[in-house]
């Protein structure tokens, strides 16, 4: 607990401290979702697998290591309570706490251009991606997403036709397939249906950010067909190729249906920091 006033560099050095956590370590739902995985497994190979990554873990805590070389680009979940009175640039201050995290973490510089290829740390043109939202209270809460390339680049966005609903299932489905052991599962499926072209790939974004445990019946059956598939950790086959499925939706045009599908590998790192009124940091 800290009782200075919310500034700018308090602001800096809780993203700072976010980071260290969000990169270090996984949320507990991740890390028992995992274990239960590794006690449910039949596969021996698979198994071993998932006893090689609770290892991984382990190991990081000790080390307060990254969990994983990569790193990923962040992207920052911000809600800006109507009663918080700002004098200071958000977006600046937490441009300056990534820089200050990649170099005590230390973070890989995961941010290029995309034609050049030259590298910018981990601060560039749109990067880390912050998307900021105005609510209700006189808190300020932001919530970290590292997000990963091999996962991040089997996740797909298909523009269905309206009378296609019943696609929706196959197309997460032959998302997964197509993705197979290239985003290291036993993995995360984030779901966003509806909205605009753009829309639906945030709610499948979002998605992400639920408890792993938070799912209804409808996702929970796309999550036991996706097992069902045997691709298995890393691939290599087995029970579990997914910890779990979350769909978030929104109304979209009356001509369109938006579907993307966000996959995230077992590394579903993510974390929370809460700064009040008076300045406190939960």
């Amino acid at each position: 607990m800290t009782t200075d006033k919310i500034g700018y560099e308090s602001m800096v050095q809780s993203v700072v401290d976010l980071l260290v956590q969000a990169e270090t370590g996984l949320p507990d739902d991740v890390a028992a979702a995992l274990a239960d995985a590794h006690q449910h497994e039949t596969n021996p190979t698979a198994k071993e697998q998932i006893k090689t990554i609770l290892e991984n873990l382990r190991l990081a805590s000790e080390q307060n290591a990254p969990i994983c070389q990569d790193t990923g680009i962040l992207i920052f979940f911000v809600e800006i309570g109507r009663e918080c009175a700002l004098d200071f640039d958000i977006r600046g201050a937490i441009c300056d706490g990534v820089k200050k995290a990649t170099a005590i973490i230390p973070l890989r510089p995961n941010a290029v251009h995309p034609i050049t290829r030259e590298s910018s740390g981990n601060v560039g043109a749109g990067l880390p991606d912050i998307i900021i939202d105005l609510v209700d209270g006189d808190r300020i809460r932001i919530t970290v997403l590292p997000k990963g390339a091999g996962s991040e680049n089997v996740s797909r966005l298909s523009m269905l036709n309206p009378s296609q609903v019943a696609d929706i299932r196959r197309f997460i489905l032959q998302t997964v397939v197509d993705a197979g052991g290239k985003p290291c599962p036993p993995v995360i499926v984030g779901v966003g249906v509806g909205g605009s072209f753009d829309k639906a790939a945030r709610l499948a974004k979002r998605a992400l950010l639920r408890d792993v445990l938070d799912m209804n019946d409808s996702e929970r059956e796309i999550l036991n067909s996706i097992n069902s598939l045997g691709i298995g950790t890393m691939g290599l086959g087995g029970d579990i190729t997914a910890l779990a499925v979350h769909i978030e939706y929104a109304h979209c045009h009356t001509a369109s249906l938006p579907v993307a599908v966000n996959i995230q590998c077992w590394a579903n790192r993510r974390a929370s920091v809460e700064l009040t009124a008076e300045g406190c940091v939960v």
